[in-house]
């Protein structure tokens, strides 16, 4: 059992809360803008699925929250933990182009997008396509 890691890693737990509001889908991060495209996409197609996805997404922020919640903070029980060092400036370089890339990707999210455009078009004609295919074979065969 992990616990009160905040006491003896200050800066771990400070990006770990981070990285984790940036998967819950926190405006501004990768996150929130990849949910938000699911979602958009979701609902043109089916609002059921998108009322599911939704709240599965809520579901998952809180079981994210509580996880934070139970590492983090509370008493540090384990022996083996009490010694354990905060993150090397080492570790703060590998963290700081992994923090910079989520908040690029929230805050200019068509520097990727852009690039799949072509792609995704090209996968949307062929679905269309082959859905358009699909109700004429069902009508055709009533």
């Amino acid at each position: 059992r992990y616990g009160g890691l905040a006491t003896r890693m200050p800066k771990y737990a400070l990006v770990f809360l981070f990285l984790t509001m940036a998967a819950v889908g926190l405006p501004g991060t990768g996150g929130f803008v990849g949910e938000f495209l699911v979602l958009l996409g979701v609902f043109q197609v089916n609002t059921w699925v998108a009322f599911f996805a939704a709240t599965g997404l809520v579901l998952g922020a809180a079981y994210m929250l509580y996880l934070y919640r139970r590492v983090v903070f509370g008493r540090l029980t384990r022996d083996d933990l009490k010694d354990i060092l905060d993150l090397s400036p080492r570790e703060v370089a590998m963290f700081a182009p992994i923090i910079v890339l989520v908040i690029w990707m929230g805050v200019y999210p068509s520097t990727f997008l852009d690039p799949m455009h072509a792609s995704v078009a090209k996968l949307i004609d062929n679905f269309e396509l082959a859905k358009a295919a699909t109700s004429g074979l069902s009508v055709a065969a009533r």
